[in-house]
């Protein structure tokens, strides 16, 4: 016999972001309520942040507040009028070459705001902590595929350092003061609404436009593309089974992979938008940029046996939900 699931007062940050979009679409699907939080930041354009948010405008059980992270007397006022049950912690300074120029935002937003949500749930006795980390966490790493369990101590941007602190942050809260804690090893998203800068949005662009696509490493690259809807699907998951110890006198803390397990050569992720655009790229082939690392591949066995979950979209069928979405968004026939 199940019980019933009661519905969830929850803090969403990052909800005008491409992934936080969708998870607050899902969670007022089955009816949470949602205070969804955003810094409206011009790291890419405001407007896509503002036509997610129209989406989720109007919805039973939604709210938004523009407010950064960083704000320490803003967030702590938020945490203590809003008392949540539980904080999905998806908003940070995205993008790994950006961390090599504007290395302050990543200070401010993922070391800084990600200490003060900490500090919120810490005060206000939050139930569960889900927050984004990332599959750069592995940096040098050579075995394949990665696991949760290998060793993380060598990454090489400034934005993957970032989000390891994180993880540490959130074992010392966990150990502390005994609140659940889940961190998610995102691997390259993609999907309708993503983000301008990701590369599989600028390939789309530059194709239909007739331009030449930067190819870095010669093509040399191998991504474990992972489709929103799993990696939404993942988060809800998570979410609903609070990290436990994994032996006595732990912490309940945990980490997950959501990767598709199934690392794609570029070139033939570039193809596959080829085929669904219906014309071919032209290719600038380019060595590798510093930050940047030649595979990931994602080991999903743990959330597996956690959750009952592994994403699973073909990659054929995510970049065809996309390449229609980039059509009808952007007007392009």
């Amino acid at each position: 016999m199940t019980t019933e699931r009661k519905p969830q007062h929850l803090l969403l940050t990052g909800a005008a972001g491409f992934i936080g979009s969708h998870v607050a679409e899902r969670l007022l699907q089955r009816g949470d309520r949602v205070l969804g939080l955003d810094n409206l930041n011009d790291y890419y354009d405001p407007a896509l942040k503002r036509a997610r948010l129209r989406r989720l405008e109007g919805a039973q059980g939604f709210r938004f507040v523009q407010l950064d992270l960083a704000d320490r007397t803003g967030m702590a006022e938020l945490f203590a009028a809003e008392r949540f049950d539980s904080v999905i912690h998806l908003a940070a300074q995205a993008g790994v070459r950006y961390s090599i120029t504007h290395p302050h935002a990543y200070l401010d937003s993922n070391l800084t705001g990600f200490g003060h949500v900490l500090e919120g749930c810490r005060a206000q006795g939050v139930a569960h902590l889900v927050y984004a980390s990332s599959s750069s966490v592995y940096g040098g790493n050579t075995k394949m595929p990665f696991a949760e369990t290998d060793p993380v101590d060598h990454p090489v941007s400034l934005y993957a350092a970032t989000k390891k602190a994180n993880e540490l942050m959130a074992h010392t809260y966990s150990h502390l003061y005994g609140f659940p804690t889940t961190g998610l090893r995102f691997f390259t998203v993609y999907g309708p609404w993503g983000r301008p800068d990701m590369a599989y949005h600028l390939f789309t662009r530059a194709i239909l436009a007739g331009e030449p696509i930067s190819v870095f490493n010669h093509g040399d690259m191998r991504r474990d593309f992972t489709y929103i809807d799993d990696i939404t699907e993942g988060v809800l998951r998570v979410l609903d089974r609070p990290a436990t110890p994994e032996r006595a006198g732990a912490a309940p803390y945990r980490v997950f992979n959501i990767g598709n397990s199934e690392p794609v050569q570029l070139l033939d992720f570039i193809g596959c938008i080829e085929s669904a655009l219906g014309q071919p790229a032209v290719k600038k082939l380019l060595p590798m940029q510093p930050g940047d690392v030649p595979a990931t591949y994602a080991s999903t066995q743990a959330l597996q046996d956690w959750v009952g979950f592994a994403p699973s979209t073909p990659l054929a069928e995510g970049i065809g939900h996309f390449v229609r979405w980039y059509r009808e968004y952007y007007h392009c026939g």
